[in-house]
């Protein structure tokens, strides 16, 4: 169900909202009309600076999505100060971990990716059920419908992502709980600025700019869509990899070939 989140009364929260595709989402609802935008991040002066570009209507806080009291606490004072939050939107994400990584990329991508979410919908949910109304809004990857060949923390954990997204949609659909899951390919973002010729991402072709995915999210928030596909053949790439899984994984293998020798010093 499509939610309204320009009118003067929507209060919204972004995760991860001091750069990039967070940043981006901020502003984006706050030029369609959000009453308040909250922006989180770990790093309070971040959150403080980006908030001070965005303008009045936007509302810094410092938070770390991997704790579970400081998520509930978060909630409990952005409902108290601004009224009911509207939309929440679980960004925060990581890069950690090149190829099987360590156990600290594991660590870290596991809570990033899985659990700051659960918390999230820990607190929200009950809340959002009572009133009959409101949205959560989960960031993954295409990572997480396909695969990052680059990574395997980063791509099973949005894998992750997508699953709770999915379970979430399910058991709280009927209770007026709007859940939605934002999946691009690449995008221009401090955590993709390193990619090199040997990055995984880079198959999925030319990257986006972050206000590329906010206006994706804004519309398929609009029209009620449970996946936001900023980069549109994903859905296809996700449809032929279901379709035959072993002509999928010999295709990536081939195309994970390429992208290595395009890397070497020879290629």
């Amino acid at each position: 169900m499509a939610q309204p989140f320009s009118t003067p009364d929507t209060t919204i929260v972004v995760t991860g909202g001091a750069r990039g595709i967070g940043r981006a989402m901020a502003d984006r609802f706050l030029r369609g009309g959000a009453a308040r935008v909250v922006v989180a991040d770990r790093d309070a002066d971040q959150a403080q600076s980006a908030a001070d570009e965005l303008g009045e209507r936007a509302h810094p806080m410092a938070l770390d999505v991997t704790d579970e009291a400081a998520v509930a606490a978060a909630v409990a004072r952005v409902e108290e100060e601004h009224g009911p939050i509207d939309l929440w939107c679980s960004n925060a994400g990581v890069g950690a971990g090149a190829d099987l990584g360590d156990d600290d990329s594991w660590d870290v991508s596991w809570r990033v990716h899985v659990l700051a979410h659960v918390y999230a919908a820990r607190a929200l949910a009950p809340r959002m059920a009572e009133r009959g109304r409101g949205h959560i809004l989960l960031t993954s990857s295409a990572a997480g419908l396909l695969s990052n060949l680059s990574s395997a923390p980063y791509s099973v954990t949005k894998h992750g992502t997508v699953a709770l997204a999915e379970w979430l949609a399910i058991r709280h659909g009927d209770e007026g709980i709007g859940v939605s899951c934002l999946c691009p390919q690449g995008v221009n973002t401090a955590m993709t600025a390193g990619d090199g010729k040997a990055s995984g991402t880079r198959l999925g072709g030319a990257y986006l700019e972050p206000e590329d995915v906010a206006d994706s999210v804004v519309e398929a928030l609009g029209e009620g869509r449970f996946l936001v596909l900023p980069h549109p053949e994903v859905a296809t790439y996700e449809l032929r990899r279901a379709e035959d899984r072993d002509r999928w994984i010999g295709g990536m293998r081939r195309a994970w070939s390429k992208i290595r020798s395009a890397a070497s010093p020879q290629g």
